[in-house]
């Protein structure tokens, strides 16, 4: 689940670990949790965050990063089907973490189509980025972000290989196949995780693309 993932170019640094974790419910609900983690490189952070601009780009200060973020707990609070949300946010080691409840996934997809057109105009929403149906979850990362990543260049977009994007996603069953080669199954069966790296999904979003197929209870 990337839809949040356009944030990292507010910090393009290496060292950058970024974690999304889905749950999943039978019933389709379930829970949406994001983390962008910079603690590694917080001097770094801090440096970069003191300057004007960088690059010829304008460098985003605390306050505007802190309303931006503000600005997403909003839209998030105003879309139905959408409870308990939760941004918490540390600005000492940096670390922004994000934590939503839905009543089901089309609640959270359109959700976070609103929550993205706030900060991207142009982007194709007119398909599904996540589908759950007949035990069967399909999950695909917007292809914008490959445009939008176009505003920066390569020296400034290869410091993200050094960072982690781990995706995880969790069922109340256990899952009987996954179509991503990349996706690891935990020992209980009833999770599967993608590991890899910020800049690789970025040349590459369909490195996250999973179906996920769970057995019948």
């Amino acid at each position: 689940m990337k839809w949040f993932y356009f944030f990292i170019v507010f910090f393009l640094t290496s060292c950058i670990e970024i974690i999304d974790d889905l749950k999943i419910n039978q019933n389709g609900s379930g829970t949406f949790k994001y983390t962008i983690n910079l603690s590694a490189s917080k001097t770094k952070v801090g440096a970069f965050l003191s300057l004007d601009s960088l690059d010829g780009k304008k460098v985003l200060k605390t306050p505007e990063i802190k309303q931006k973020i503000n600005l997403i707990r909003i839209k998030l609070k105003e879309q139905e089907g959408i409870t308990n949300v939760l941004i918490t946010e540390d600005y000492v080691n940096y670390i922004i973490k994000l934590q939503l409840d839905f009543n089901n996934v089309e609640n959270l997809e359109l959700a976070l189509k609103e929550t993205v057109k706030t900060f991207y105009q142009n982007g194709d929403y007119n398909y599904d980025w996540i589908n759950y149906n007949n035990n069967v979850l399909c999950r695909n990362i917007p292809a914008f972000y490959g445009d939008y990543i176009k505003n920066y260049t390569f020296k400034e977009v290869d410091k993200l290989k050094e960072g982690s994007y781990v995706s995880i996603t969790r069922f109340s069953n256990k899952i009987g196949k996954v179509e991503n080669n990349k996706s690891v199954i935990s020992k209980s069966g009833m999770a599967t995780m993608i590991k890899t790296t910020p800049d690789s999904v970025i040349y590459n979003p369909k490195l996250l693309t999973n179906k996920i197929t769970l057995n019948k209870k």
